[in-house]
């Protein structure tokens, strides 16, 4: 019975290098080819897949005191010794520990953070937002 509902988005797991880090939200984990158009001589007009895009990719989680993890990497281009590091984004049951989909980011390094907007009226929690760009995303289904 449960194999034919959808997977809910709620339970997965980020792999940023080796280390496992709470995010809330993880989107833009696009596979996405260009596009080659090809006229002949004829009027004819044919589209083909061409080269695979880069991914942009923006992971937010909530800011823990003397958590410097993700400023950490940016400011590494300031430094100019940036790292890039491969991502795994596993899509797991609803205990949270069998995956059932998994993402592969390779190469990705970062390109914005956004800081928490401040506001002295809410009792929101401080979200930070990093950005990243990466070569490729490969999906891998659970067997």
């Amino acid at each position: 019975m449960a194999s034919s509902y959808p997977i809910p988005t709620y339970r997965f797991i980020v792999s940023v290098g080796s280390e496992d880090i709470p995010f809330n939200n993880v989107s833009g984990l696009n596979i996405t080819y260009e596009t080659i158009e090809y006229k002949d001589g004829l009027g004819n007009w044919y589209r083909m897949p061409g080269q695979l895009q880069t991914v942009d990719i923006t992971l937010r989680k909530g800011v823990f005191p003397g958590d410097s993890r993700l400023y950490d990497w940016i400011n590494q281009i300031a430094q100019n010794k940036l790292e890039k590091m491969d991502l795994t984004i596993s899509l797991t049951d609803t205990s949270g520990t069998t995956p059932l989909m998994t993402w592969t980011v390779d190469n990705a390094f970062p390109k914005s953070m956004t800081s928490p907007s401040l506001d002295a009226t809410s009792n929101e929690i401080a979200v930070e937002e990093l950005s990243l760009m990466a070569d490729r995303v490969t999906l891998k289904m659970a067997s």
